[in-house]
């Protein structure tokens, strides 16, 4: 009896040691067990060796240039953004949407969940044609309008038709831009100085103003500057000024407005592979070398600062504005 008695104690004690340290691993089980497997890690990338590095073939195309024709032609992340609806219900307006920042942007936001419209000149329309393809692949809305900023009431005719289209507005990214080099002052025409101005400053503030009445507190507004605004070429005179008072106006306005709910930011790229360097951007010597003497050896892609213009317009940065972020491969300044 006594020995039945002590196999039963013994019985008893093993059963339940046994359920304490089940008890014990459930929860990693729970964790890490099939119906929850663990995510694999995405491998690491060298960023030196990611994309492209000079040297560049010769190549040319008339202003405003296609990247459709570049050759390499520029990732805007077409094939590599994922989104996870950070810009869920948005309504974005992106100004030179059809390329380069904008269109690497344009793709972001609707993967990311915002509808998007897209601003281009009509000469762009090939490239343009390829964004909005790619917006409705992402289940959003993508709307073109074609046009040229330089013109106030187009600016105007820009906004109203966006918000119409989009049934509202609260996110602006005043990225077109005109950047055309000339070796001297002495070269630069009146027009060509003009030309520049209004596309790079005038434009953002017609279209800024247009919209400031449609957009509820929460919205965001972002600059594409430059740069140049803080270590200019000798051959980019008018350009550079343009991205210098860009800087200064997304400071200046993130003030005016973070009353009101409205937060302003800028981005500051590096060399980047757009259609702004083979379009009379950049001297086919300078081509040829493109983004070389970065620390990184080579120009950025325009998918590389996607995540930067989807973060700034997100509402999780709610405490971001009047900042100037870089984009450089190792150089800029901001």
């Amino acid at each position: 009896m006594d020995t039945e008695h002590n196999l039963s104690r013994r019985q008893i004690l093993g059963g339940l040691g046994a359920s304490l340290a089940a008890a014990a691993v459930s929860p990693v089980l729970a964790a890490t067990g099939d119906a929850t497997p663990t995510p694999t890690a995405a491998p690491l990338v060298d960023p030196t060796t990611k994309y492209p590095r000079p040297p560049f073939q010769r190549q040319s195309q008339p202003f405003p240039g296609l990247a459709s024709q570049m050759t390499p032609r520029p990732d805007h992340g077409e094939t590599s953004y994922k989104g996870s609806g950070r810009l869920a219900g948005r309504k974005a307006l992106i100004t030179g949407g059809d390329s380069g920042m904008g269109r690497a942007a344009a793709i972001a936001y609707a993967r990311e969940g915002a509808d998007v419209a897209i601003n281009y000149l009509p000469a762009e329309e090939a490239d343009a044609k390829e964004v909005i393809a790619l917006i409705k692949a992402a289940g959003r809305k993508g709307v073109a309008i074609p046009g040229d900023l330089r013109e106030e009431a187009f600016c105007q005719k820009l906004v109203a038709e966006t918000v119409r289209q989009l049934g509202g507005l609260d996110i602006v990214v005043s990225n077109a831009g005109r950047q055309q080099q000339h070796q001297s002052i002495l070269d630069l025409s009146t027009e060509d100085f003009d030309a520049t101005m209004k596309t790079n400053i005038y434009a953002p503030f017609w279209i800024i103003k247009a919209a400031l009445p449609h957009m509820p507190p929460g919205s965001a507004i972002i600059g594409t500057t430059s740069e140049q605004a803080y270590d200019p070429s000798p051959n980019l005179y008018d350009y550079a000024q343009t991205k210098a008072a860009t800087m200064n106006y997304v400071k200046s306005l993130a003030k005016q407005l973070a009353p009101k709910g409205i937060r302003v930011n800028g981005v500051a790229p590096g060399p980047i592979w757009t259609p702004l360097q083979v379009a009379g951007g950049s001297t086919q010597e300078n081509l040829k070398e493109f983004g070389g003497k970065t620390p990184m050896g080579r120009p950025g892609q325009p998918a590389e600062l996607a995540s930067i213009y989807v973060q700034l317009a997100a509402s999780d940065a709610s405490y971001a504005t009047g900042q100037v972020y870089g984009s450089a491969g190792g150089g800029g300044q901001p």
